[in-house]
């Protein structure tokens, strides 16, 4: 069974950083794409970034130039590294991946349960 755990989640002040990570256990045939969602109270879940296998990455404007998504091919986990941190990027951080495990072989959409990240002076 694929489980995808985030951790790095917290409270920062404005401007600070933080570090997001996910790792992907389980029995997977192939990863292809990874990424990061954010769902605010009373908004829809937005995806941050993503990257895909072969490293070609994808921002949402309002992080771009402040977020960086990387991954680990051979550990499974990939990263969100947060700096300048607003307000506004306060959310439930998800990570999400579109791989195949060998249990189905087939292409599917998996979630972890989220981690906090709270900005506030």
């Amino acid at each position: 069974q694929v489980q995808l755990v985030e951790s790095g989640g917290g409270l920062v002040q404005p401007g600070g950083s933080l570090r997001l990570s996910c790792a992907a256990s389980g029995s997977i045939f192939k990863i292809y794409t990874m990424g990061w969602y954010r769902q605010a109270p009373g908004k829809q879940r937005e995806l941050v970034a993503s990257i895909s296998s072969g490293g070609s990455t994808n921002y949402t404007d309002s992080v771009s130039g402040r977020f960086t998504i990387s991954r680990d091919n051979a550990k499974n986990t990939w990263y969100l590294q947060m700096n300048s941190l607003k307000p506004a990027d306060t959310a439930a951080y998800y990570c999400n991946s579109r791989l195949v495990p060998y249990m189905t072989m087939r292409i599917g959409d998996y979630w972890g349960r989220g981690t906090q990240v709270t900005v506030s002076s």
